[in-house]
């Protein structure tokens, strides 16, 4: 294979999170942006060590069950990648992309372990409780445009006013926002932020909506550079028919370089800052930065999940009931407040301290006295903290541990922790560490919290044995 020759093949399978594969005479092509069982045409880019990389030219011919896409935007914004595929079809992949990932782990377990497969999400369509809207134009010069980014642009931004993995409220507000501040004969031209050019006013729509409560809050993010009057902002908004209720209007500042919500001062234009969502029985604070599971009723699945493992635990008696437990990356402090009538103390520490403080709050509102929140980065925090665990759950963030933290969390030589992770490769990397000293795979499941895209989460259960299979 040379650089820019072009060839046609069948994609025999997609590696997480996107990269599919082509088995050409010379060789394998890795090719983003493809479905298993398309037939592509690829501009091979890169060639190293036997391995070609392939930019998409065409989709030739679709994959035999192939579904029409229920969202019209499919193929033109870049948020979701499984729309043509039956639901059942998207759950295999996954769940072949985590078992293919965690096969040389497999490998090295000198224990019992037991693949459960995985579990789906209870919603397919409209399951989101937070989008984060971009400002901007499909084209240079365009209109305004308030959505996502277009399919492999950074700049071009695609409205999104049908999307179907949010609710119809998300859309009314979306093309409401979006309407006002298109230009108008009687209004002054509002600019979008300029990425390139750090020029510009509106960046982003925040919407955060409970599933439970149907409260609904809406951030209007901007710079400084210019200053608006946004009450007719905030009256389009109050005048809309939702099925939920706005609390909030709010309008927050930011002039980071950053392309990210980054908040930098907020004030309120309506209502309030907050509003309540209920989880397994649980009553949480939500505020516009707070993290909190993007799907609500398959994060239930997951914190299930990691309730069931510890339950078997108890039913074995393999710990003790009136344990402590460390739960590390807390965030808001879900999973050690739904674990808090099963132990003495949980200790949960999080490096956001907005997040620390909303997880105090939470454990307020659920009468929870048990619980103990610190903010900190979990590799310093570790070495002040005088309790010593019985159990250890891991949340980490996408990039998993730092392998200064991780020998910390080890040397603990607790019997069990549970790791739950929202990317397989770096799961992947930190259980080799955990397996070179004497942790092994007991339990692991898989569970869809993100119908239609590549991301997966999933949840090991890792069991000290009383050696270890290699220096650590």
């Amino acid at each position: 294979m040379k650089k820019k020759e072009v060839y046609t093949g069948i994609v025999k399978r997609v590696e997480f999170p996107n990269k599919g594969i082509i088995e050409a005479p010379d060789g394998k092509i890795a090719v983003k942006g493809v479905l298993p069982d398309q037939k592509v045409s690829v501009q091979i880019q890169k060639v190293r060590n036997g391995k070609a990389e392939g930019r998409l030219l065409e989709v030739l011919e679709e994959a035999p069950d192939c579904i029409e896409s229920p969202c019209i935007h499919f193929g033109k914004c870049g948020g979701c990648s499984y729309l043509t595929m039956p639901y059942v079809k998207e759950l295999g992949l996954k769940e072949q992309q985590v078992r293919s990932l965690l096969k040389p782990a497999v490998a090295r377990n000198t224990t019992r372990f037991t693949w459960e497969g995985i579990k789906v999400s209870p919603i397919k369509f409209a399951y989101r409780n937070k989008m984060e809207f971009s400002f901007g134009d499909e084209v240079m010069g365009g209109p305004l445009c308030l959505g996502m980014h277009k399919k492999g642009s950074f700049y071009d931004i695609v409205t999104v006013s049908g999307c179907r993995i949010v609710d119809d409220d998300y859309r009314a507000i979306l093309s409401a926002t979006l309407d006002y501040f298109s230009p108008m004969y009687d209004r002054k031209e509002i600019s979008f932020y300029h990425r390139m050019k750090q020029e510009g006013y509106l960046r982003h729509l925040l919407v955060r909506k409970a599933v439970r409560t149907g409260d609904i809050l809406v951030d209007l993010i901007t710079t400084t550079q210019e200053e608006h009057d946004l009450t007719g902002f905030k009256e389009a908004l109050l005048n809309l028919e939702l099925e939920g209720r706005i609390t909030g209007i709010l309008h927050t500042k930011n002039d980071s370089l950053a392309d990210a919500v980054i908040d930098e001062g907020t004030e309120i234009l309506y209502g309030q800052d907050f509003f309540y969502e209920q989880l397994l029985g649980l009553k949480f604070r939500i505020t516009p930065f707070s993290f909190f599971q993007t799907n609500s009723l398959s994060a239930e699945v997951l914190y299930q999940t990691v309730r069931g493992y510890i339950q078997s635990l108890y039913d074995q008696k393999n710990i003790k009931q009136d344990g402590v437990i460390y739960d590390l990356y807390s965030g808001t402090g879900t999973i050690a407040q739904l674990l808090a009538p099963v132990a003495t103390k949980v200790i949960g520490v999080e490096i956001v301290e907005e997040a620390v403080e909303a997880a105090k709050e939470n454990a307020r509102l659920n009468h929870l006295d048990n619980c103990e929140f610190i903010a900190g980065d979990v590799l310093k925090v570790l070495d002040d903290i005088e309790v010593k665990p019985d159990l250890i759950i891991l949340d980490p963030p996408r990039d998993g541990i730092n392998p200064k933290a991780l020998t910390k969390i080890i040397n603990y030589d607790v019997n069990y922790i549970i790791y739950v992770s929202c990317k397989p490769t770096s799961l992947a990397r930190d259980l080799e560490i955990f397996q070179q000293n004497g942790y092994m795979m007991s339990r692991a499941v898989a569970v869809d919290q993100f119908p239609w895209t590549s991301h997966v989460e999933t949840v090991v259960l890792l069991t000290r044995t009383e050696g270890t299979t290699s220096e650590g």
